[in-house]
């Protein structure tokens, strides 16, 4: 797996990959990041997805100075902190505009890029849960060839990992 800064480096060489790649890994937590800040949910998606048109404009003057997280956040700090300032001024933050965009395929990029890590995303989970399903089954199928569903299943446990059987047994006297 390449470092985000390895990922930056390559988006600046013109790789859409290296993008998708930090949109996929960094989309939730500035989502997350901006959302806890924000009383509007569309407006903390709008500004998380600002940030990556923001790192698609600056890609060229970005500089390996720190970690491309710091960068990222950075650039998302910078336009909460420029929301906050508008609705202060504007009493409201229903209506905000979005930024502009330098060129119509940008905005495409970024949604072509978010519905690909949705469908990711989507095809991973389905993985994961077609192999608990397996994983669940074949477990039973071992339950019933070696014998467990026949009477012979294996000592219960209690907390502390001892069997039932090995525990000390405390009887309460009935009352007299």
């Amino acid at each position: 797996m390449l470092s985000d800064e390895a990922l930056m480096q390559a988006f600046q060489r013109g790789s859409r990959e290296a993008f998708e790649e930090l949109f996929a890994r960094y989309r939730q937590p500035l989502y997350g990041y901006l959302r806890r800040r924000l009383d509007n949910r569309e407006r903390a998606e709008d500004l998380a997805q600002e940030t990556f048109l923001a790192v698609i404009r600056s890609a060229k003057r970005y500089q390996p100075r720190a970690l491309v997280r710091t960068w990222l956040y950075g650039i998302a700090m910078n336009l909460l902190m420029a929301e906050r300032r508008r609705v202060a001024k504007d009493g409201s933050a229903a209506g905000a505009e979005s930024a502009t965009l330098d060129s119509p395929d940008e905005g495409l990029w970024v949604r072509e890029a978010l519905a690909r890590a949705r469908m990711a995303l989507k095809s991973k989970l389905t993985e994961i849960r077609r192999r608990e399903h397996q994983s669940f089954h074949a477990g039973l199928l071992e339950m019933v060839i070696g014998g467990e569903c026949l009477g012979q299943a294996p000592p219960l446990h209690d907390y502390h990992g001892k069997a039932i059987s090995e525990a000390p047994l405390f009887v309460a006297a009935a009352p007299v």
